[in-house]
């Protein structure tokens, strides 16, 4: 049970002193958080006991909520990794709102520049999730519906943004998607990866509808990890001239002003 140290009401013309509650429980959980959050690879209950200077059953319980709750997983025997419970909740949370409403106005202006239509994606779990999308202004063009769910590892948008995040948290982002699909990413997925980040965007054939064309550009959180992808379907046909190579200095000078709106990480334009 929780135990409470109150401070002496404090007399005029002194200062106010700080009411201090102890929570061991709650602590002793953000303990264990914080600290699998710096281990990509996971730990054990043994390792866990030892790095926070407890005994295992100062801390079993504690997995055992934890785990019940979803924000940790054994990913190998006794194990012990994060989940992506935390991030869902961090997309959830009002920023995620704010990046939409700095992001569409963007978004729009791309599209009459274009004459493409253009989404943005953020990360849920091992799967992308369009969280905005803007219409070509064309009789003719290829459209993604708002809150369609593409596998991580079948999206343009996907990649850049494992491309663009920090090592821990790709990691748990890949072990969710091979524990979620029962599959392993594929061989060169690290060399896919590093070659996006020297380029700074993905563009290539669809995964999934033949004759389009994907560029995606990583939209930056303020401590340079991607929060999000905004991706172009180029198509050609005959009301929409524009170059590939216009689409894609476009798209990039977008994600800029869209990361830059939001505090994150600028990059060069």
């Amino acid at each position: 049970m929780a135990t409470a140290t109150k401070a002496s009401k404090p007399s005029a013309g002194k200062s106010k002193k700080v009411v201090n509650y102890a929570t061991p429980a709650l602590e002793k959980g953000l303990d264990v958080i914080e600290l699998l959050a710096r281990q990509p690879r996971g730990l054990t209950k043994s390792q866990l006991a030892r790095e926070l200077n407890r005994t295992v059953s100062e801390i079993f319980r504690m997995l055992l909520c934890l785990e019940r709750r979803g924000y940790i997983a054994q990913v190998e025997e006794e194990q012990y990794s994060l989940t992506l419970k935390l991030f869902k909740l961090v997309q959830e949370h009002p920023p995620t709102e704010r990046l939409i409403v700095d992001a569409l106005p963007v978004m729009n202006r791309l599209a009459h520049e274009t004459l493409q239509s253009c989404h943005m994606g953020v990360l849920e779990g091992s799967q992308v999730v369009i969280v905005a999308q803007t219409n070509a202004p064309t009789d003719i063009g290829f459209y993604v519906k708002l809150g369609s769910q593409v596998d991580i590892m079948e999206a343009a948008s996907g990649y850049v943004i494992l491309a663009h995040l920090d090592p821990a948290q790709r990691a748990r982002t890949i072990g969710e998607w091979t524990r979620k699909t029962g599959n392993t990413p594929p061989r060169d997925l690290e060399t896919h990866l590093e070659r996006i980040r020297k380029a700074g965007f993905e563009k290539r054939a669809s995964y999934l509808v033949k004759g389009i064309v994907n560029i995606s550009f990583p939209i930056f959180a303020d401590r340079g990890s991607a929060v999000g992808a905004l991706t172009v379907p180029y198509i050609q046909h005959s009301e929409a001239n524009t170059h590939a190579t216009d689409v894609t200095d476009a798209l990039r000078r977008a994600a800029l002003e869209i990361s830059t709106a939001i505090g994150g990480k600028q990059y060069k334009a």
